[in-house]
């Protein structure tokens, strides 16, 4: 039977279906016709059913098998092992030449080339097809020009001409989004590929590594820095097609104004030093920005991860302040680089004119008779408009790949970081032993200190060891040792069979509780229900609302922490292993669940009985019914045997049997069998009379990410305004329209230059004119500078000013949500709306605005030149815009929807990752490490679905406006054939170029409004937590005295609380009191509601009925900050955050280093930090995961002496370490907090036997108050 379970494959919950996990609507892309593959007529069937109604996942047309990251991710991870496999054999070649080579790492760019070369070389193809297409408009538009001059010589032809250009127009549109399609999938198929490989890299990373390497940054390699990839293969053709298009552009001027043209050459060639200091000082700010998003992101993760304890110790404010100075670091970045924004922009914008003014005076100077007439000036100006794109977007694609070189240094950093070494245990391993050390030592690191040492441990099949010792002895080093999760620094390690691993802090899936338990093993009914039975869930299978089958939240947090540990060994036992690695897991439980998990599922009689078992434990009376003992110290085994073995060596064990012997333990024992018997009689009363009120408490379902449906609220676009600046906003408007003027200005002058040079006979006059119409120009041409230099200038002052507005609203709310909000929503959510959602608001939105402005006036003012110089024009305006905003309406329906959708499917993405990073040694214990890369190809796929679907809706859009925008154009031509010479060729010339630049005007002007639509969304999503209930104020009017409380009398009157308005009560009718400075003792079972109290006192969970009364206020009525600013708790979960050890116990920075040190020794650990090369600078990584639970319990209660006030509250301090240091420490609370009430919340009965009271916690509407002894 257990065999069978270990399979996991077709039969999986997360197996792949024919090319995704959901192919509800497969593309019908494939079998489309010719016609319908170029317009992406296909398509119309979603773009009409989201008009009809929101659309929903299931609506979206599935990606191509090609496409999807089923296929693309093996294909790339395979030419990735490749090029591995060639610098190798490089290194070894030139090693063999040279004594000292510098080592070459795997190149990342390599890899991705070997695998998308054919795709990159179809997307080039097109761009060059339609570069060359956009040149041939201006040919014919001077064709058309001659015509108009000439019209009676030239009959039909002008017709001809007509006609040649809309053709040349539609087909530049069609390959055009072709090629803009082709780009795009091949752009997100390159982040797919490096995010599947930065995901199977995570699972492989060593201790080491992991150091190097915490989560947020991580997680920032697969948002910022695949993205960053993804959007230079977007551009990535600009790199040849820019300079293509600059020399195409200038030898056809050559043909129209001859050497002059280099003029414009010179005026170029002048701007690329410019743009190369812009693109170094860019690259800087690039480096200098994703150092701090790495700081943000981790800081961001670990405040969410650790919200808990910043409420309890109302530390928000200080975290808060620490992530602004973060933020404003970033900022600053932005400025330097909006900044520098107003040279690219004023070289989009007068580049073209400064070359075409340079080009125009070397031409006259060239020779005095040279006149412009309009076919020179007209068919030039277009080439010189055709020059403005890529000269804008040359130094911004050279930026990109600047920028881009940092992220590949990034990645390539990360994915040649060194992986745990599979060999250095032998699996493979067939002998009499199960497990076997011979002078085995390990360190975490390779160049580390020794963390065991000389470790010879033979340990036969079948048996039960268990391994004992103090606080950082090295037992659970020794769990992590077998796993292989250590480096070996020498010795043997043997291993025989597969394993099952239980941490010691609990680590459980965002996935129902049976998901949790199976692990992707096959449902076995009859043996599942054992299992569940034999680890005591069945009682809280009848509490959870769903039973099995309900949802477990993030981290595991709408279940109790034994509820945790009892899955998580759930989960051990039902995978059906060889060896079971049990790191304390009961620790975390009561008396009773504990005996009963030892009965049943570990000792001689549990169902286990036949299995290896390594069992690290700190109580003791167990020890009596196990094989074989380990006694651990300070990293070496000091003493190994039978425990009658061990009693006879007077050394190490019964050190610790001293903590735990004599009258204690005989008192211990007789108080274990009174509350056993006093609390099997209440059950058998529950049991019998109260069984509903289980269904009661702290049970809420985890939220899944709403999508809104419907448009984007003109308030949500308002509150950006209102963030931007009222007087930025009008200042931008006022600019642009400034600009666009003196830009109509500019060509109605050359327009009129140019008729007037063709009816000019007197030639000095036309020297002088021609000088004054130079000047006018150039004036023109510097008013416009000025313009968009200004308005430049007040796009980023608003910008920055709505950046920081709305990040400050997103993180002050963030901090004021209850506790319960973060318990029901994954931290990807949150962390997306400070990421993503923040980088569309910060570097996006705005430019979004800025060129829909500007588009709009750029389309009014083409519209208004041309129907001036044609009016029936206005006949075919009509029609066409009316046509543009009903397909704009279809569009804007589905596509709002499609780009929510994928703003939804990206936090399933980073939750799923951020999970599989804090589980990766319970996920490679197991052996699972393929199954998840599977599950992670999913939720990747799932948004790559929605971007597919995103990309092919932008398709359609533009086929269709670029046509109706082409069939302007033709308009435009054909009236100024049929026009003939009853107008001048220089207006003609004017009117055409003008129809030829307003398709694509008219396209950005709607694609733009679309995309402000659409990603106002991540403003919505930002300021969505805004209107979420909120915890109560952290300071109110009325405060407590500055002495408050002095006395500590905690009063509980007929006090009731529930966790959700439409959940049960989890506290019935409280009612007690303590004296001053008395010791209360708390125990009940597991999810009785002992934790519950400790939260009501806090105020993390409101009363629904009752009072809380200390020393006479009523602590509603007070500010949170007020209340728990003058309590003090050690949790139960002990957190630490990553920065040094000193920040750790003193995050305010208020307490001088002495008095560090002498809490540090009441805690019992300043031996330990004295030992450390830094002391109290000693660095703590992400999670205190470089110090034992039991360490990091003991930082907790430093934390909590330095802290010192009148109540202190001890939520199971002291469950996650040894006997002897437990004794010592409580003997360290009864000196330190004589004078203070204390409420210990615990499972060992010695803990509390202390106490001047004992409550006893059932799920009954009493509460047994008892006096003990």
């Amino acid at each position: 039977m257990f065999s069978s379970l270990r399979r996991w494959g077709a039969s999986s919950s997360y197996a792949r279906l024919p090319w995704g996990p959901q192919a509800q609507k497969c593309s019908p892309e494939k079998n489309a016709s010719f016609f319908s593959k170029m317009t992406y007529s296909w398509f119309s069937r979603i773009i009409i059913l989201g008009y009809k109604k929101p659309l929903e996942r299931e609506d979206l047309f599935e990606l191509n098998e090609s496409d999807s990251s089923y296929t693309v991710c093996p294909i790339f991870e395979k030419q990735w092992r490749k090029e591995v496999l060639r610098n190798q054999e490089r290194q070894k070649v030139k090693s063999s030449f040279h004594k000292e080579t510098h080592t070459r790492k795997p190149s990342l760019l390599c890899a991705l080339w070997n695998t998308f070369k054919f795709v990159l070389i179809q997307v080039a193809l097109f761009k060059v097809f339609a570069v060359i297409l956009s040149f041939t408009c201006p040919l014919i538009m001077k064709q058309m020009i001659i015509f108009c001059e000439h019209g009676p010589n030239f009959g039909w032809s002008g017709y001809g001409y007509a006609l040649a250009l809309f053709i040349v127009v539609v087909l530049q549109t069609l390959i055009l989004q072709q090629y803009q399609r082709f780009n795009m999938l091949a752009s997100a198929k390159i982040k797919t590929a490096v995010i599947g490989l930065i995901y199977k890299k995570a699972l492989l990373l060593s201790n080491a590594s992991r150091k190097k390497f915490s989560t947020g940054e991580i997680i920032n390699l697969m948002s910022a820095d695949a993205q960053q990839l993804m959007d230079l293969t977007a551009n990535v053709n600009l790199l040849w097609s820019a300079p293509f298009q600059i020399l195409m552009a200038m030898s056809l001027i050559w043909q129209e104004l001859g050497p002059a043209v280099l003029a414009g050459v010179a005026v170029l060639v002048f701007v690329i030093p410019l743009n190369a200091f812009v693109a170094t000082r860019m690259k800087q700010l690039k480096k200098s920005k994703m150092r701090n998003k790495d700081k943000q992101i981790r800081l961001l993760y670990e405040i969410l991860h650790g919200i808990k304890i910043l409420k309890l110790y109302a530390w928000e404010p200080s975290y808060k302040k620490k992530v602004i100075k973060i933020r404003e670091q970033e900022l600053e970045i932005q400025k330097s680089a909006g900044y520098l924004a107003v040279f690219s922009m004023l070289t989009l914008t007068c580049i073209p004119f400064l070359v075409s003014l340079a080009t125009f005076c070397i031409y006259f100077l060239l020779d005095e008779g040279n006149i412009l007439t309009a076919t020179k000036v007209f068919t030039s100006m277009s080439l010189f408009n055709i020059l403005r794109l890529p000269l804008f977007d040359l130094p911004m694609v050279i930026s990109a790949v600047v920028q881009t070189r940092i992220s590949l240094g990034r990645l390539e950093d990360f994915l040649n970081t060194e992986e745990l070494l599979p060999q250095s245990i032998e699996t493979n391993y067939i002998g009499d032993h199960a497990i076997g050390f011979t002078n085995a030592s390990f360190s975490w690191d390779k160049t580390g200190i020794p963390v065991l040492k000389d470790l010879n441990i033979k340990i036969p099949e079948g048996a039960l060891v268990a391994v004992v010792g103090q606080v950082g002895s090295g037992k659970s080093s020794v769990l992590s040792a077998i796993l292989g999760e250590m480096e070996k620094l020498t010795g043997v390690v043997q291993r025989k069979g597969s394993v099952a691993y239980v941490s010691q802090q609990a680590w459980i899936q965002n996935c129902i509780l049976q998901e949790n338990i199976l692990f992707g093993s096959v449902m076995q009914k009859q043996f599942y229900e054992r299992v569940l039975e034999a680890c005591a869930l069945l009682p809280d299978l009848e509490q959870l609302p769903n039973g099995d089958q309900t949802e477990i939240g993030e981290r595991g947090v709408n279940i109790s922490g034994g509820q945790k540990h009892r899955v998580s060994l759930a989960r051990a036992v039902y995978s059906g292993a060889d060896i079971y690695l049990l790191d304390d897991p009961l620790s975390a439980v009561d008396v009773h669940v504990g005996k009963q998990l030892f009965e049943k599922v570990i000792g001689s009689s549990g169902i286990l009985k036949n299995k290896t078992r390594i069992l690290v434990t700190h109580n003791l009376a167990l020890l009596p019914q196990v094989d074989l003992i380990v006694v651990m110290e300070s990293g070496r085994v000091a003493q190994m045997g039978t425990y009658q073995e061990l009693l006879s060596k007077p050394l190490s064990l019964a050190n610790l049997l001293q903590a735990f012997s004599g009258q204690e333990q005989a008192h211990a024992l007789k108080q274990v069998s009174v509350i056993n018997s006093r609390t099997i009689l209440k059950d058998q009363t529950l049991e019998q009379n109260d069984r509903p009120l289980l269904n009661q408490g702290k049970q809420f379902s985890v939220k899944k990410e709403t999508v809104p449906v419907g448009g984007v609220k003109f308030s949500v676009i308002l509150k950006y305004l209102r963030a931007f600046g009222w007087l930025w906003v009008w200042l931008n408007v006022a600019t642009y329209l400034g600009q666009n003027l003196v830009g109509i200005g500019q060509h109605l002058w050359l327009s009129d230059w140019a008729k007037e040079a063709k009816h000019m006979s007197d030639f000095a006059e036309w020297k002088q004119r021609r000088s004054n119409r130079l000047n006018i120009y150039g004036l023109l041409g510097l008013m416009q500078g000025l313009f968009v230099c200004s308005g430049a200038y007040a796009l980023t002052r608003g910008s920055l000013a709505a950046s920081r507005t709305l990040h400050a609203q997103l993180l002050d709310n963030v901090l004021h949500l209850p506790l319960q909000f973060f318990e029901t929503n994954p931290i990807g959510q949150i962390i997306s709306r400070f990421t993503k959602d923040m980088f569309i608001i910060d570097i996006r939105f705005h430019y979004y605005l800025r060129t829909w402005v500007n588009c709009t006036l750029d389309v009014v003012g083409t519209i208004l030149v041309i129907v001036g110089a044609l009016p029936l024009f206005i006949l075919a305006v009509i029609p066409l815009v009316f046509l543009y905003f009903t397909i704009q309406r279809y569009y804007v329906a589905s596509s709002r929807q499609i780009r929510r959708l994928a703003g939804a499917s990206r936090s399933p993405v980073i939750s799923h990752f951020s999970e599989t990073l804090s589980g990766v040694p319970t996920i490679r214990a197991f052996g699972h490490e393929q199954r998840f890369i599977q599950q992670n190809k999913e939720v990747v796929n799932e948004n790559l679905v929605c971007f597919y679907n995103n990309v092919i809706s932008n398709r359609w859009l533009s086929v269709r406006l670029e046509f109706l925008g082409n069939l302007l154009v033709f308009f435009a031509a054909l009236l100024a054939v049929l026009a003939g010479n009853s107008i001048d060729s220089a207006v003609v010339g004017l009117s055409i170029s003008y129809a030829l630049n307003i398709t694509q005007s008219l396209n950005f002007w709607v694609r733009k409004a679309c995309e402000i639509e659409t990603n106002a969304v991540s403003i919505e999503r930002v300021c969505e937590y805004e209107n979420m209930d909120k915890e109560a104020p952290w300071i109110m009017s009325k405060r407590p005295p500055s002495q408050w409380p002095n006395k500590g009398i905690v009063e509980f009157m007929h006090y009731q609380a529930r966790y959700r308005d439409d959940l049960g009560l989890a506290l019935q009718d409280i009612t007690f009191q303590t004296h001053g400075e008395e010791k209360i003792g708390i125990v009940g079972r597991t999810g009785a509601g002992k934790s519950t109290l400790s939260n009501c006192l806090f105020r993390t969970v409101e009363g629904s009925g009752g009072k809380i009364i200390i020393d006479g206020i009523d602590i509603s009525s007070i500010g949170l900050h007020d209340l728990r600013g003058k309590l003090n708790i050690i949790p139960q979960d002990p957190i630490l955050f990553s920065g040094t050890l000193q920040m750790n116990l003193d995050p305010l920075d208020k307490y001088s280093d002495g008095q560090l040190w002498e809490v540090l020794e009441l805690c019992h650990l300043k031996e330990f930090v004295q030992s450390l090369p830094r002391k109290l600078l000693h660095e703590i990584s992400e999670g205190g995961e470089n110090l034992s639970v039991g360490q990091r319990q003991l930082v907790c209660l430093a934390r909590a002496l330095l802290r010192k006030t009148k109540i202190l509250i001890l939520d199971e301090a002291t469950a996650s370490i040894d006997f002897e240091t437990d004794n010592l420490v409580q003997a360290t609370i009864r000196k330190e907090f004589s004078d203070c009430t204390i409420l210990t919340i615990a499972h060992r009965l010695h803990s509390v036997m202390d106490s001047d009271r004992m409550k006893t916690i059932l799920v009954v509407p009493v509460v047994a108050d008892e006096l003990l002894g």
